[in-house]
C-alpha cells in the first residue's frame, strides 16, 4: 500500500467566463439605452410688462395665431383644419425650408395647452427651435 499523501493541487478560479459575461452586459446596456434630448424645444418667454420689438434683420417671422375654439392661423390665414400633417404642411410651405425664422406663437388665454404644444411640436420637427410666446401687456385689456 502506497500511504504517501498525495499533493493537493491548489484551486484556480478563472475569471475570463466573469469578465466575458460583464462586457457583453455593458455592451447590451449601451446599445439598448436612447440618449434622447428631453427639451428639443427652446422658447424665449417675453417679459408681459415691456413690449419687445423686432430689428430689421428679423422683419421675417412666422406668426401662429391658435384661437380659444383650437384653430390655427398662419400669418392670419386660416389653416382648413387642426390635425398636425396640415400645420407642418403650411409651415413649410411659408418657411420654404429656411429653419432660421423665427416662429411667434399667439395663443388665447382661453386655447388648450395641447393645441399650443402642437404647434410647438410641428414647428420643432421641421427645425425651426427659435420660438417665442406672444402675451400682451400687462396695462391693455382685450
Amino acid at each position: 500500500m502506497n500511504f504517501r499523501r498525495r499533493r493537493r493541487e491548489t484551486p484556480d478560479v478563472n475569471l475570463t467566463p466573469l469578465i466575458d459575461v460583464v462586457f457583453l452586459l455593458l455592451i447590451f446596456f449601451m446599445v439598448s439605452t436612447t440618449f434622447d434630448k428631453q427639451s428639443r424645444i427652446k422658447v424665449d418667454l417675453p417679459e408681459a410688462s415691456a413690449q419687445k420689438t423686432l430689428d430689421k434683420k428679423n422683419r421675417e417671422r412666422l406668426d401662429i395665431t391658435v384661437s380659444a375654439t383650437g384653430k390655427y392661423y398662419l400669418n392670419d390665414r386660416e389653416l382648413i383644419n387642426t390635425d398636425i400633417d396640415t400645420l407642418k404642411r403650411a409651415i413649410e410651405k411659408v418657411t420654404r425650408g429656411k429653419t432660421d425664422i423665427p416662429v411667434v406663437i399667439d395663443a388665447d388665454a382661453n386655447a388648450t395647452h395641447q393645441s399650443v404644444v402642437r404647434v410647438m411640436d410641428a414647428a420643432s420637427q421641421l427645425g425651426l427651435y427659435r420660438m417665442s410666446i406672444a402675451t400682451s401687456t400687462a396695462g391693455k385689456g382685450d
